[in-house]
């Protein structure tokens, strides 16, 4: 297992977390209604307590699109 597919493997256990049930990398979470503004909320706070990587406000909706899209925003930001 490389590092990405680390990342996106503790990023979806921490979304799991939240949602409390099984998450495929590429499903919507905020537009299929899975994740409201609440678990939003949790799943930002998550990221930043176990990654150290901060999700603006304005960009929540972008970067909690998918697993996949929240896992490459922390790789993104995590060398930084």
């Amino acid at each position: 297992m490389n590092q990405n597919e680390k990342l996106s493997a503790e990023v979806a256990s921490l979304v799991e977390s939240v949602v409390v049930r099984p998450v495929s990398h590429d499903e919507a979470l905020l537009e299929s209604g899975l994740v409201d503004s609440v678990l939003a909320v949790e799943i930002v706070m998550g990221v930043e307590a176990q990654f150290g990587v901060q999700i603006p406000p304005t960009e929540i909706a972008e970067h909690l699109a998918s697993v996949d899209a929240l896992s490459a925003y922390v790789a993104a930001r995590r060398g930084q």
